[in-house]
């Protein structure tokens, strides 16, 4: 029971730290600039918005939105953080897959080992680590290049839900990793034999129901 809740603890994490990179990747309000001086914006109460994808100009009486569609033209730390959200969304598919293949209560074909849950296991975490990695890497550098283009007064919203998503998918591939490991460390009875003495020779039978040792005479 306590290995199906670690499971299901790593797996949620990582799913709703999936749809945080997604929801950060599709929103446009990554950072607050300023095209002015800090005090002539707060006197005009007047901020840019950018994201991945539009510039956006917000004061009370207007809110404009330019997309940004020059690929080119396009600074690297933005053309770099697309990127990098873009592939850490896509593999969240094959790693939701791979991680919900080596549930319990998935039941492979009786050809497939034990050991494919297990590299379902390992890969997915691995996954998971490797898309939280490709969100911090963006949600941090995507700042820093607006920092040193214009004027940065403060984070939005689609930053802060990157930075959640990011550690959520880094908790819940670690969590998965380690419950792969705990298993390694410590097997259950899932693959052990159970005798009987007929004849003289040892042949498999299979498991009571209770996983109790049996012995047939």
């Amino acid at each position: 029971m306590a290995h199906i809740c670690r499971q299901l603890l790593g797996i949620g994490g990582s799913c709703a730290g999936w749809v945080g990179l997604i929801f950060a990747t599709a929103t446009n309000d990554w950072v607050r600039t300023c095209d002015y001086s800090v005090a002539t914006c707060l006197r005009m109460d007047e901020l840019g918005s950018r994201g991945l994808w539009a510039e956006c100009t917000v004061s009370p009486s207007l809110y404009h939105c330019s997309t940004l569609d020059q690929l080119f033209s396009l600074p690297a730390y933005v053309q770099v953080s697309r990127a990098l959200m873009i592939a850490a969304c896509l593999l969240g598919v094959p790693a939701i897959l791979l991680v919900l293949m080596s549930m319990p209560c998935i039941r492979l074909p009786t050809s497939y080992p034990t050991t494919v849950k297990k590299r379902n296991t390992r890969m997915g975490g691995a996954l998971f680590i490797i898309m939280a990695v490709l969100g911090a890497v963006a949600t941090i550098w995507f700042p820093i290049g607006a920092n040193t283009e214009k004027h940065l007064m403060s984070f939005g919203y689609s930053l802060y839900a990157g930075w959640v998503g990011a550690g959520l998918c880094l908790l819940g591939g670690i969590i998965i990793l380690w419950l792969l490991v705990a298993l390694i460390s410590n097997p259950t009875r899932e693959n052990s034999f159970f005798y009987s003495r007929r004849g003289g020779t040892a042949l498999e039978v299979d498991r009571p129901a209770n996983h109790a040792k049996s012995e047939r005479v």
